[in-house]
């Protein structure tokens, strides 16, 4: 299903089997989600280097680069799923948010991707501009840490499951809102909508070009496509306008 040089995830029949180089990110998964507040996917099994997970009845909400075929009520209702995990008490294990390292790594990957001729530079300065925005203070959340659309499951207006819980922790909450609508801007307001006050549309626009930019290359170097139809050059681009 999935396939990079840390993690491999597999379908046999109705199971997915995730194969992941670090023991104790399979164990952190594991633990973020026994403490989730909102369903995830059942464990059938786990061994060392590997966890065996049932599949999630109904579909995803999308794929990137793809428009996405939920309706406004089921993005509503991963709204507020996201909103019930990110109102649940603190995990100890640190998520993604920003510091004094981010800020430095964003410096230094858009320096490279200006240097190596990956993206042209105005475009790369105008979303450091805009991604500037993400760092400010914030109360850390419950978050999941990987919110790509692929990871929720509706059956209906009815969320089944979310999958993917490795890099679950105390996070920026507005980072897991701009993964789940990474290039799916129109369908931002759907999600709000069942998130409730508290979302910053800024800093989810900000937290667009920020992940674009630090990904850009590291998803060229393990063998996905980041210039393809609605990724997240496009995401970059999009700010352009």
């Amino acid at each position: 299903m999935v396939a990079h040089s840390e993690r491999v995830t597999l379908r046999v029949g109705d199971v997915f089997l995730k194969v992941d180089s670090d023991p104790a990110r399979l164990d952190a998964e594991a633990e973020a989600m026994a403490a989730a507040p909102i369903p995830t996917a059942p464990i059938r099994w786990r061994k060392p280097s590997v966890i065996a997970l049932g599949a999630l009845p109904g579909r995803a909400l999308g794929r990137l680069g793809e428009p996405s075929p939920a309706s406004p009520a089921a993005l509503a209702a991963a709204g507020a799923a996201v909103r019930t995990l990110h109102d649940a008490p603190l995990p100890a294990r640190p998520g993604r948010g920003v510091d004094a390292h981010v800020r430095a790594e964003l410096e230094s990957e858009c320096e490279l991707l200006v240097a190596t001729g990956m993206l042209p530079a105005g475009l790369v300065a105008r979303n450091r501009t805009v991604a500037e925005a993400a760092f400010r203070p914030y109360s850390p959340a419950f978050t999941h840490g990987d919110l790509q659309i692929t990871h929720v499951f509706t059956d209906g207006d009815r969320v089944t499951g979310v999958l993917d819980w490795s890099e679950a922790g105390r996070g920026d909450p507005m980072f897991d809102l701009a993964t789940l609508t990474l290039g799916h801007e129109e369908r931002l307001a759907d999600v709000l909508a069942g998130y409730g006050p508290g979302a910053d549309p800024a800093v989810i626009r900000a937290w667009w070009s920020l992940r674009s930019l630090l990904n850009v290359r590291w998803l060229a170097g393990h063998g996905f496509d980041p210039f393809a139809p609605g990724g997240e050059v496009d995401v970059l681009k999009s700010r352009m306008e």
